[in-house]
């Protein structure tokens, strides 16, 4: 099956639905979105907004393949062709995440004893990087926010919270990806450290990056949205009894 999107367009959410089974609840059926639609063109950052609960997370992990859709489209550009993430098979979402699409998450995950050093230029290295450079560009990335050097061989484990998210931020941005999704990449960093991430998304922006982000930093959120997708105009109403 053939997909096109607009040429300037890195991602397309084409009437998506979801639909979630609370199997502790009977197998109840939760309805979360219905017909979700939009955009996001090359170097233009799209902001999910709503409520707290209305499936912005979702909608990410919907993107990233982590979660499954009950119908519609999530076409990605992917390499030199247009791929869907809602129907492709596992090997392809694994490529998309390697090449095109990048996460930065509400939390770290990194493997035990592993020093941040390398959490940080492993996606580099997964792309054929040689190691020292990689270490080298993960090193000038997590100076600019502030990890001190002394705790560069040290696992992240071991790191605060706003540790932790600043290698996880380092992470995501190591590689030029065409697509960088960011959930709530300030939700633990003091106000020096919010203004590197305005400036990384930026210079990313700057260079063509299309970005998909949740942001509950208006600040953060006014300094880098071009655009803005309210999920809750996407949630499903509830039927009344005849």
């Amino acid at each position: 099956m053939t997909h096109e999107i607009p040429h300037d367009t890195v991602l397309s959410v084409r009437g998506v639905s979801k639909t979630f089974t609370l199997h502790l609840q009977d197998a109840q059926r939760l309805p979360v979105l219905h017909r979700l639609e939009f955009d996001v063109p090359r170097g233009t950052c799209v902001v999910l907004g709503g409520e707290s609960g209305s499936g912005k997370s979702s909608v990410m992990k919907m993107v990233y393949g982590s979660y499954g859709v009950d119908t519609g489209s999530i076409l990605l550009r992917h390499r030199d062709r247009v791929i869907d993430l809602a129907t492709a098979e596992p090997r392809q979402v694994l490529a998309a995440r390697r090449d095109t699409m990048g996460y930065v998450s509400q939390f770290l995950r990194a493997l035990p004893r592993v020093p941040a050093l390398d959490v940080v230029a492993e996606p580099l290295i997964a792309r054929g990087e040689a190691h020292h450079k990689a270490r080298e560009r993960a090193g000038e990335l997590l100076a600019r926010l502030s990890i001190p050097e002394r705790l560069w061989t040290l696992p992240p484990a071991t790191f605060s919270g706003g540790e932790q998210q600043r290698v996880n931020i380092a992470r995501g941005f190591v590689t030029e990806r065409p697509l960088l999704l960011l959930d709530e990449p300030t939700a633990s960093l003091d106000a020096r450290n919010r203004e590197v991430v305005i400036s990384l998304i930026r210079e990313s922006l700057a260079r063509g990056v299309g970005m998909l982000a949740i942001f509950h930093d208006l600040d953060v959120r006014e300094a880098v949205a071009d655009d803005t997708v309210n999920v809750e105009d996407f949630t499903p109403q509830p039927t009344s009894a005849a």
